[in-house]
């Protein structure tokens, strides 16, 4: 369910009071059952809570939301909208409580609402987000973050690290490792024959040098061993105008180099804002982490402290997270 004290256990709620989602798979909220009925009250919505010690023990009926009960927070110690020690260890504490459930057979796939790493890293789990500890708990060397809206997907060689690091980090077996787990899941999706564009690190690919070396030196190699493989990789190409091919549909996914690279396009698709009513109308897309033993998907925004306890929470981005896991779940 998220950190307690922003909107996780809202979008939980709310992406619940959906009987469609019944008819895909069999949900199961991993928190504080206080917290998430909490959330049911402020929002008016009719939905009981049932409380469980065990994934075999919920009943998955619609009108009843069935929570995993951790019980890591009381409820008179949250504090909504705010950064605690307390919510941010609660938040891994439920995460890790997922991924042992995953690697154990008792639960087909994993969902994850927005975390805070400032109170992760507050409540003493020093981890840059979800990706990393998926990575971590899972003993993964290899993985990597996609975001996708709708045929919107893109993966990415780094994510949470600096700007430099990020160039540091453009190496030929990373590129190639992320072109070749993006293949896998686009296959995973039906995509029968995937088209993988691959962007250049520096401004038109490096120009022929004029503006660095690593396009040439570590992308193009790696493009040559995916394509060798019959993987239909593309690149480098510039990212300038790769994202419009790919919304055009000449791609599956691309391949970019560094996180603001890959999000900054994906978020402008999937996030509409109305600065006249201060109101998101649209927070559209899933984030999925590849190369793991378990499926993992999850909502393609962050805690939103500022709207947590108001029922302003959209949970578009949450239902459509649960409809991809059921889906990559059952090709799993």
């Amino acid at each position: 369910m998220g950190d307690p004290g922003g909107i996780g256990p809202e979008i939980c709620a709310k992406a619940l009071d959906s009987p469609a989602i019944y008819e895909l798979c069999r949900p199961l909220v991993v928190g504080d059952a206080e917290i998430v009925r909490d959330a049911v009250d402020f929002c008016g919505l009719r939905l009981q809570i049932r409380a469980c010690n065990q994934p075999a023990n919920a009943t998955y009926q619609y009108g009843a939301v069935d929570v995993l009960d951790l019980r890591k927070l009381p409820l008179s110690a949250l504090r909504l909208g705010t950064v605690t020690a307390a919510q941010g260890k609660a938040s891994f504490d439920y995460v890790t409580k997922v991924i042992g459930l995953a690697l154990a057979g008792e639960i087909d796939g994993t969902v994850t609402a927005p975390i805070s790493k400032a109170a992760l890293n507050a409540g003493g789990c020093r981890y840059a987000g979800h990706t990393e500890i998926y990575g971590a708990l899972t003993r993964t060397a290899d993985f990597t973050m996609m975001l996708a809206e709708g045929n919107f997907r893109v993966t990415h060689v780094s994510t949470h690290v600096s700007l430099r690091e990020a160039c540091d980090r453009v190496k030929t077996p990373r590129v190639l490792k992320v072109i070749k787990l993006t293949h896998e899941v686009l296959l995973h999706m039906n995509i029968v024959s995937p088209r993988i564009a691959v962007a250049g690190l520096n401004p038109h690919c490096s120009e022929g040098g004029l503006f660095g070396t690593e396009d040439e030196r570590e992308i193009v190699p790696a493009v040559a061993a995916a394509r060798a493989t019959g993987i239909r990789a593309e690149g480098p190409l510039p990212a300038d105008t790769l994202f419009s091919k790919l919304r055009g549909g000449q791609y599956d996914a691309v391949v970019a180099m560094y996180h603001d690279q890959g999000h900054i396009p994906t978020k402008l698709i999937g996030f509409h804002y109305d600065a006249s009513t201060k109101v998101w109308e649209q927070i559209a897309g899933v984030n999925l982490t590849l190369g793991l033993p378990i499926v993992r998907t999850s909502v393609d925004h962050g805690t939103a402290f500022d709207k947590a306890g108001e029922c302003a929470a959209n949970p578009q981005s949450m239902l459509e997270a649960i409809r991809l896991a059921a889906l990559l779940s059952r090709r799993a």
